[in-house]
C-alpha cells in the first residue's frame, strides 16, 4: 500500500495570532462552511474530503508562520465573478494574471498574511 492510496481526507491547519479575525475572514468574507468548531479551532469544509482549519496559536503547540511560505491554492470555475465579488465585498484581490503555469490567477491575503491563490485553467483554443 502506498501512502497516497491510504489518504481518505486532507486538512490544512493554519495557526493564527489573529485567530478571531482569521476565522471571520474565512467564514464571512470567503463564505466557507464550518464543519467543526470549538473555542480555539475551526474547521472549514472545502470539498467532501478536503478541509482548511484555523487554530488559535495561543492554545496550540505550534506558532503562526506569519504568512511566510504558505499559499493556499483553490481552483474555481469563474475567476472574474469571484474577483468582482471580492472587490464588491471590500477585499483587495490582486489583478488577474493570465497564463501563469497554464492558468489565470489572482491572489488575496488573509489577516495572518497567508497568500490565497484563486485560479482557473486556461481554456484550450482550437485553431480554425
Amino acid at each position: 500500500m502506498t501512502l497516497v492510496s491510504a489518504v481518505k481526507r486532507a486538512n490544512t491547519i493554519l495557526y493564527a495570532r489573529r485567530w478571531k479575525e482569521s476565522v471571520t475572514f474565512y467564514r464571512d468574507r470567503l463564505g466557507l462552511e464550518i464543519a467543526f468548531q470549538c473555542d480555539w479551532f475551526v474547521e472549514f469544509r472545502l470539498t467532501p474530503t478536503a478541509f482548511l482549519s484555523v487554530a488559535d496559536q495561543s492554545r496550540a503547540t505550534i506558532a503562526s508562520a506569519d504568512g511566510k511560505g504558505i499559499t493556499l491554492s483553490f481552483q474555481i470555475d469563474n475567476l472574474q465573478t469571484a474577483h468582482n465579488a471580492f472587490i464588491m465585498d471590500g477585499l483587495v484581490p490582486t489583478k488577474i494574471r493570465s497564463n501563469v503555469m497554464g492558468a489565470d490567477v489572482f491572489y488575496l491575503f488573509d489577516p495572518e498574511g497567508n497568500r490565497i491563490e484563486f485560479w482557473s485553467p486556461l481554456v484550450q483554443r482550437r485553431k480554425i
